[in-house]
């Protein structure tokens, strides 16, 4: 390659860089122009609606000056309106007032000439005493005293009719309810009731079994007294030995266990121990259904199995003649059918009736009352607190805090009350007779005392000239609650107050 042809390509270059450069400024020069443009475009379209705004702006706000103020001009015009009340309302305050001041001047001037009209009245009545004490030659105290003597007098002869009387009303329509409310439960109840005793008579085939079962030098009998717990009596009675214990269990145990002796026909220590231990388990048995058959017979649900094994341990404990067990069923019916004619709760008070008794099962073996013992026992095993206040309660030994409680003392009242339900031995009624007179003859005033209707109830005849009436019922009160306090008894005691007195003149 030739200088001139590396000239003339160096040339072109120069050139060409010349065109390009130029072309390319020409094209920025052109963009720049109409960005120009444009951002003029957009100042005047700006500017334009800059003025449109401003237009409307000054147009909006004459609207709102216009407008503020209109609203000035009527608050102005509604201020006036409210000044001119209030100087009105003023003005008739000031003429109320003055009325005011001239009717406390008016007042003022009454007021003094009364208070010296009742100076004047006053010193007329202190006059008027003393000439009256000089009368009557009695001071003001010792009227006063005559006068409150006779109108406590009168007051306590109203008060003993009103009492009387709210009495005979409370009673008509108390006892009115009463015996509904009894008589309803009395009659949808009904149960078998067994008579039991502390003794269980075992009859043999012949007399020669008790030979048999006294043993030679009475080994049988000691093995099977000390094996059952129980005092077996062989006397002159005739094809038959009598098992006495006061633990009604083991004394069922004990003759179940004879029983099965004489029928086997092997007595002998050992065997007799075999015999009284199967029995024991058997008897168990027989307890835990007793107590399973009362709970569904009473219909009361949801109790732990501790509490239905000691509940069918009353099947063989009684009380006055009365089973223990068909008592609490019958108990449970009646607190029931009480509870839903009242409106309480059926299912408490029905658990109340039914394990009102339960610590009788156990109270011959711990120190403490049948309620007490029962109320602990079930609350070990989560007694409902209505229903253990209604078992603690039932002899009222704590507060009943419910009314099925109330209830559960009543179901145990109806129950036990009934004629045939229970019974005592002659020494015990001829002791709680004479008990009755004895208590009543300890009050004052009382000149003779009676226990009538099998005890039922007590008749009262007491000094006239001692007792008023309104004592007389005072007295049928304390009377009732002393038999309450410290007697045990089946039913309810009636306790009548006789109050006589006698005039006799003779005519000549």
């Amino acid at each position: 390659m030739s200088l001139l042809e590396i000239l003339i390509m160096v040339l072109v270059l120069i050139v060409g860089v010349l065109i390009g450069y130029f072309f390319h400024r020409y094209q920025a020069d052109r963009a720049a122009k109409a960005r120009q443009d444009k951002a003029d475009d957009i100042l005047k379209a700006a500017q334009t609606q800059a003025g449109l705004i401003v237009k409307g702006a000054q147009d909006n706000s004459t609207k709102i000056i216009q407008a503020a103020e209109s609203e000035i001009k009527e608050r102005r015009i509604e201020l006036n309106k409210e000044t001119e009340r209030v100087e009105k309302r003023r003005s008739e305050l000031d003429a109320r007032f003055d009325k005011i001041e001239q009717r406390e001047q008016a007042l003022n001037k009454r007021q003094s000439q009364v208070d010296k009209r009742g100076n004047e009245i006053e010193k007329l009545y202190e006059e008027e005493v003393k000439k009256l004490e000089q009368i009557s030659q009695l001071s003001q105290d010792d009227a006063k005293k005559e006068l409150f003597a006779a109108v406590e007098k009168e007051a306590r002869g109203d008060m003993a009719r009103i009492i009387r009387q709210i009495e005979a009303e409370a009673r008509e329509e108390g006892e009115k309810r009463a015996r509904k409310l009894i008589a309803d439960a009395i009659q949808r109840v009904a149960s078998e009731h067994v008579a039991e005793v502390t003794r269980a008579v075992v009859t043999l085939p012949s007399e020669e079994m008790k030979g048999r079962i006294v043993g030679r030098n009475g080994r049988n009998i000691k093995a099977f007294e000390q094996a059952a717990g129980v005092d077996v009596i062989v006397d002159d009675t005739p094809d038959s030995v009598t098992i006495s214990c006061f633990d009604s269990v083991r004394r069922e145990i004990a003759r179940r266990a004879l029983a099965k002796l004489i029928l086997d026909g092997r007595i002998h220590p050992a065997h007799i121990e075999k015999v009284i231990e199967d029995e024991t388990k058997g008897v168990e048995k027989v307890i835990n259904e007793a107590g399973e058959q009362a709970a569904y017979e009473a219909n009361v649900g949801s109790l732990h199995p501790e509490i239905l094994k000691m509940m069918g341990r009353l099947k063989f404990r009684t009380s006055y003649g009365q089973n223990q067990l068909a008592h609490a069923v019958e108990a449970s019916k009646l607190a029931g059918i009480l509870a839903a004619e009242i409106g309480a709760n059926v299912e408490l008070s029905k658990l109340g009736g039914f394990l009102h008794d339960i610590g009788k099962a156990m109270d011959h073996n711990q120190d403490g009352t049948h309620a007490g013992l029962g109320a602990e026992f079930c609350k070990r095993y989560g007694v409902h607190p209505v229903v253990l206040n209604a078992i603690a309660s039932h002899h009222h030994e704590v507060d009943q805090d419910s009314v099925e409680a109330v209830i559960t003392e009543a179901a145990d009242a109806i129950s036990g009350a009934r004629p045939g339900a229970r019974r005592e031995d002659l020494e015990a009624y001829i002791k709680r007779i004479r008990s009755l007179e004895e208590m009543s003859m300890s009050f004052d005033g009382v000149q003779q005392a009676f226990a009538i209707q099998a005890g039922r109830e007590v008749r009262i005849l007491v000094k006239p000239e001692v007792i008023d009436d309104l004592s007389s019922a005072r007295l049928a009160r304390d009377i009732a609650k002393k038999i309450e306090e410290t007697m045990q008894y089946p039913g309810q005691i009636r306790v009548t107050v006789i109050r006589e007195t006698r005039t006799t003149e003779e005519a000549e």
